[in-house]
């Protein structure tokens, strides 16, 4: 358990703040702990408000630091698999949403997750949002670590995966719509959703767009993986 000094000698925090009692928080909210109160860590501290009986104002005072104090974290998993190489573990969160997402990038362009992971971080992420990346050519490439809060689907990050594909959109335009998965990623994308499932029984597979005003990810996932 990550100890917390006595609760009245904590300062309040909220978003904008920075520093250790931000990072402090951030590794018992299970996320990126880079010391900066923004949009995810606010998020994050919202719904533990909301499950622990607290007023929900995003604002870590007194009474927020008494219940962060009695968290402990959840206990590991073994619980995984390979999949094309890849060992897909269990998150320690609790898991109710698998979030299909694009990278709405051209048809025919590769992007990698080195290339997402400095996109986001100039975005002010603490590293790439997505948890699992499917390439053009199938393969499958982990992202953030899935113990970790993703930011992928604003307001849904806290108790969700994200799984993105290379693509989204038409040659030259950025900025339309255009279902541009290959065969091979629709392949690795069924069985890496049929995984998740399993390891996530009562999750919903959802598409980007299902949680969030968003044409991403250029295909309706929710209604195509609805059997699984």
């Amino acid at each position: 358990m990550i100890a917390i000094a006595a609760t009245t000698m904590k300062p309040t925090i909220k978003r904008g703040s920075k520093g250790d009692d931000v990072r402090v928080l951030q590794r018992i909210l299970n996320l990126v702990d880079d010391g900066i109160f923004g949009e995810i860590t606010d998020e994050a501290v919202r719904e533990f408000q909301a499950t622990h009986g607290l007023g929900i104002d995003g604002i870590v005072g007194k009474l927020t630091w008494a219940e962060l104090e009695k968290v402990k974290p959840t206990a590991s998993t073994t619980s995984s698999d390979a999949l094309g190489g890849v060992t897909i573990k269990k998150s320690k969160r609790k898991i109710n949403l698998i979030v299909v997402h694009c990278t709405a990038t051209e048809e025919g362009k590769d992007c990698t997750v080195e290339q997402i992971r400095r996109i986001h971080k100039n975005k002010g992420y603490g590293d790439i949002g997505y948890h699992y990346v499917i390439y053009r050519d199938g393969s499958l490439h982990l992202g953030r670590n899935v113990d970790l809060i993703g930011a992928h689907a604003r307001n849904h990050n806290v108790n969700s995966v994200g799984v993105c594909y290379v693509g989204g959109c038409p040659k030259g335009d950025v900025h339309k719509n255009k279902d541009t998965r290959t065969e091979a990623q629709k392949k690795t994308m069924l069985a890496l959703l049929k995984k998740l499932r399993s390891l996530y029984p009562y999750a919903k597979i959802v598409g980007h767009k299902d949680v969030n005003a968003t044409g991403c990810p250029s295909f309706d996932a929710k209604n195509e993986y609805k059997a699984i």
